[in-house]
């Protein structure tokens, strides 16, 4: 009997330091996963006991690494032991202070109503949006130098509790000193994305951050139906202009490849690209000759480089006043639309307004669809 007991009091006592490791620890379980229906480079999952964890899976094109992160509550960060080691990032939400490292991410921020969050910018220059261009002028963002080499020491002493940085690897040294020195850096990989609606739903990366998915959810979703409503009306067209895009960089012709961003564009706009056949999800370099052979009667010609008038085109090359397009004056740039200090709208703006991309090139490939759009990013060469 008295051997009895002691087993049972033996039992008892490891059942209760179980429970209180397991309750000490952070659990996964049960977890809902948060929709996210166009992009492919992130998942979000949220918890139970309030645990949201976001899986990077695309951090730049060709990543073979996934990255994961941990956001915890501030009210539950005393209560809740884990080891660091199971994520590549933990932070502590909602945050207070942030640094962003693309233009792409401002858009999501105003979206989110968040930007007095923002304290730091490498390249402000680059940033075209009128709202946060007046943060930075009124010394509430600071310039942070490079992304490649970010000003470290100004970065520390702005306290951010989180970094959402981009890159071609996981080579940023400027990113390794941060993560030292306990700074929480999470990659974002809206770039990657190949559609436009993909790179659109990565506002709801940010959302967590803040608590704000739901409003996040709702800014999507009304996006996503207009861009939707919009492709809609491109259905309607009766016939389908031939396209060429880009234009000569040290002799090399980048064209968009027929997996990009551009293409999709192109073929929701119903339009012939004429590489829309090529695998590639990002550009495709060429010799002038090639371009010639292929798109010399091309009813139209995207972005020519970054070239703003037909003067410019002229002087640039010679040859390119073979293309049909050039001749018909039909040629459109998205590279005139531009901030205060010279950042390029469309590549701040798009990636959060696809629907507003699509509609300015409906009106310039389908005129008579959308005869009262005003075009926003494209604009006729001068």
């Amino acid at each position: 009997m008295k051997n009895s007991i002691l087993i049972l009091f033996f039992c008892f006592f490891i059942a209760c330091k179980t429970d209180k490791k397991s309750d000490s620890r952070l659990q996964l379980e049960p977890s809902t996963e948060i929709e996210i229906s166009h992009a492919k480079g992130f998942s979000i999952e949220t918890s139970s006991n309030g645990l949201t964890t976001i899986e990077v899976s695309s951090a730049w094109p060709g990543a073979d690494t996934s990255f994961k992160y941990a956001l915890i509550p501030k009210s539950k960060l005393a209560s809740i032991t884990f080891s660091k080691d199971e994520y590549d990032a933990v932070v502590a939400v909602p945050i207070e202070r942030l640094i962003v490292t693309s233009t792409t991410h401002i858009p999501a921020l105003e979206a989110l109503g968040v930007t007095n969050k923002l304290v730091g910018f490498p390249n402000t220059d680059l940033i075209s949006s009128e709202k946060t261009r007046k943060r930075i002028d009124n010394g509430h963002i600071k310039e942070l130098g490079n992304n490649e080499t970010l000003n470290t020491e100004i970065t520390l002493n702005l306290k951010p509790d989180v970094v959402v940085g981009f890159g071609i690897n996981n080579q940023n040294k400027a990113y390794e000193t941060l993560i030292r020195s306990n700074i929480p850096v999470v990659y974002n990989g809206d770039w990657t994305e190949e559609s436009p609606l993909g790179k659109t739903e990565w506002l709801k990366f940010f959302a967590p951050f803040f608590g704000l998915e739901t409003k996040a959810d709702s800014i999507f979703k009304s996006i996503e139906k207009s861009y939707l409503q919009t492709k809609d009306i491109a259905n309607r067209a009766t016939k389908k202009p031939t396209v060429l895009t880009g234009g000569l960089y040290k002799d090399v012709w980048h064209v968009a490849g027929g997996k990009s961003w551009m293409a999709q564009f192109l073929r929701d706009a119903k339009t012939d690209y004429l590489w829309k056949e090529t695998p590639e999800t990002g550009g495709i370099g060429l010799s002038l000759e090639s371009v010639l052979a292929t798109a010399q009667d091309a009813d139209y010609w995207l972005n020519p480089s970054m070239l703003t008038s037909y003067e410019e085109v002229n002087e640039s090359n010679k040859h390119y006043t073979q293309f049909k397009a050039y001749k018909d004056k039909t040629v459109f740039s998205n590279t005139i639309a531009k901030g205060e200090t010279g950042g390029l709208l469309y590549y701040e703006l798009g990636p959060m307004r696809p629907d507003l991309v699509l509609k300015d090139l409906i009106h310039i490939f389908h005129p008579e669809l959308l005869p009262d759009h005003e075009l926003f990013f494209f604009k006729p060469l001068n």
